[in-house]
């Protein structure tokens, strides 16, 4: 059975930054593309910013030059560093990953921007 857990939500001024991480474990054989989504309140979740298996990136319009997404393959991990966050960016925050050729989800960590 396959895991992803987040962790380093919490609540910032605007302005300030937060760093996201998220731990893949289980029996996994292949992780494909890892990414970042999030949920704000009364709106559908959206993408953030993806990370291949090849380290290349994307990112959403809104978080360009702000966040900065990364993995580290060995330890099955991928991070988001969130830096000039707004409140706009108040959220909850999802990982997600292919692995073993299926979609994975986090069940979420709160990023509350505060004005």
């Amino acid at each position: 059975q396959v895991q992803l857990v987040e962790s380093g939500g919490g609540l910032v001024q605007a302005g300030g930054s937060l760093r996201l991480s998220c731990a893949a474990s289980g029996s996994i054989f292949s992780i494909g593309v890892m990414a970042w989504y999030r949920q704000a309140p009364g709106k559908p979740r959206e993408l953030v910013a993806t990370v291949t298996s090849g380290a290349s990136t994307n990112y959403a319009d809104s978080v360009k030059g702000r966040f900065t997404i990364s993995r580290d393959n060995t330890k099955r991990t991928v991070s988001l560093q969130m830096n000039s966050l707004k409140p706009e960016d108040t959220a909850v925050y999802y990982c997600y990953a292919l692995i073993n050729d299926m979609n994975a989800w986090g069940k979420g960590t709160l990023v509350t921007v505060s004005s």
